[in-house]
């Protein structure tokens, strides 16, 4: 937890605030170690800190398979939730008034977990996901229920190009009026990736509007690749 805490407060958080102002994403290398990486993976099949587990081919969200962890969550995953959701709450405000959606976001996790709960979001969404060859996952958004941060992380446990080929992070941009314009992201291992899970502003000559994004992941060519999922909102079930 104290770890977690001090890459927390060692991170660039000017240059992360303006990337994601700028772009809707923000990447920090080298986050995780690489022991605790492994550690993560190893857990994968031999935990039961798993609430849920999703087959993607079944539910069509692509090929492949993740987990959602169960409360209490494990002491990393709680830690990055805890310490990073704080520095990324007034980077939302500032997007919700410019917006002017009316919503303001509280100061601490915390307290947005009690605004979950009290719209009966009370299941944690931090996950795990593994794809092997063939594996990807369709664009989508993690918004879970009407009470959803507008940020999160993702955590990537394998090296590219060593571990895996393909995999590529993909984000999809799309502004009024135009086309959407595709983002591709090869994230190290041990990275972090901040990035919006629903939308950011962009200044226009009538004010501010909303850029709508997605995500999701290439096909895998080889391997296999794990990333670890921090969402900051619960969800309803």
């Amino acid at each position: 937890m104290t770890d977690i805490v001090e890459k927390v407060a060692q991170c660039n958080w000017d240059l992360i605030t303006r990337d994601l102002h700028e772009k809707g994403y923000a990447v920090i290398p080298g986050w995780l170690t690489v022991k605790q990486c492994e550690e993560l993976i190893l857990e994968y099949d031999g935990s039961t800190a798993y609430r849920k587990t999703v087959n993607m081919k079944r539910h069509r969200f692509g090929f492949g398979e993740y987990k959602y962890y169960d409360y209490p969550l494990p002491d990393i995953v709680q830690a990055i939730r805890q310490s990073v959701y704080p520095r990324l709450a007034p980077i939302a405000n500032l997007w919700m008034k410019v917006l002017k959606t009316g919503t303001v976001f509280p100061a601490t996790h915390k307290e947005l977990l009690s605004l979950c709960h009290g719209n009966a979001q009370e299941k944690p969404t931090a996950l795990i996901l593994k794809y092997g060859k063939g594996g990807y996952n369709t664009l989508h958004r993690d918004l879970y229920g009407d009470v959803f941060f507008p940020m999160q992380a993702a955590l990537f446990l394998n090296e590219p190009g060593e571990e895996y080929e393909g995999g590529e992070f993909v984000l999809t941009e799309q502004v009024p009026r135009a086309q959407s314009k595709a983002i591709v992201l090869r994230p190290q291992k041990g990275d972090m990736l901040i990035f919006t899970t629903n939308f950011r502003p962009e200044k226009g000559s009538r004010g501010y509007y909303r850029v709508h994004m997605k995500h999701g992941v290439s096909e895998v060519t080889w391997g296999e690749r794990h990333t670890l999922g921090i969402i900051f909102h619960d969800a309803l079930n």
